[in-house]
């Protein structure tokens, strides 16, 4: 749907949940991505207080043990982020504020670097308090970037430069154009772009503006709205699809 939902299930068993979508559609991700005795996840990250990212977590905190719950520091009195916070509480998870240079190594040489919310950014909007990271493994990398703002990648480009290259972006806000920054692509400079975006959703995503460039730069285009949940397989050197 017209949601942000990503997994990660790491080799050595460790799992990732970065936002869950807007509703309880997620859940069904979950058991098809996981054992169906598995009820445990060890980090989740909700990246900003919009619904369409974290409405699918109240009820992936309220079924599995989570671990650690990542987080802006930024409130809301979006319902779905004050029910969210609700059951953080009342389940006695957990809870980081993400910035700029943690880091979570989730062992075998997987490392998830937090690159944004920015030290010392003034944040005007719940978008652009976006947990942006960057998950590496071995010779291959992903790049997640929320609904991230013009801004917040500027931000992210004085702060990182040449260490932000990734063979996967997920590019920010669904495929808005008024989120997509081309000098920031072209320093990531992928081989995929994933965007998540429902099926002829009314905001018209992903915009024209935002196909025709990755097309003309020869990247790869994977959309939800085409394709469902789309899936990559890495050993740290071969990238595969599935």
């Amino acid at each position: 749907g017209q949601g942000d939902a990503v997994f990660i299930d790491n080799i050595n068993g460790v799992q990732v949940l970065i936002d869950g979508g807007k509703d309880k559609k997620v859940l069904y991700g979950l058991s098809e991505a996981m054992p169906f005795y598995d009820r445990s996840i060890d980090v989740v990250i909700a990246t900003h207080p919009d619904s369409d990212h974290i409405g699918g977590l109240i009820d992936v905190l309220r079924r599995y043990r989570v671990g650690l719950l990542v987080e802006p520091k930024r409130e809301s009195q979006d319902p779905a982020y004050l029910a969210m916070e609700k059951v953080i509480e009342q389940r006695g998870i957990k809870k980081i504020y993400a910035v700029e240079g943690m880091a979570i190594d989730l062992g075998k040489g997987a490392l998830l670097k937090i690159l944004a919310p920015c030290r010392g950014m003034k944040i005007a909007s719940d978008n652009a308090a976006s947990i942006v990271a960057k998950l590496s493994y071995g010779k291959r990398a992903f790049l997640f970037t929320a609904d991230a703002t013009k801004g917040e990648k500027k931000c992210i480009i004085k702060n990182e430069g040449g260490l932000l290259k990734s063979d996967v972006l997920k590019i920010a806000h669904h495929g808005s154009k008024y989120s997509f920054l081309e000098s920031f692509v072209n320093l990531v400079s992928p081989r995929y772009a994933v965007i998540s975006a429902g099926r002829n959703n009314r905001y018209h995503h992903p915009h024209k503006s935002v196909l025709d460039y990755l097309k003309a730069r020869q990247i790869k285009i994977l959309g939800t709205y085409k394709s469902g949940t789309i899936k990559f397989f890495t050993n740290g050197n071969n990238l595969e699809i599935k």
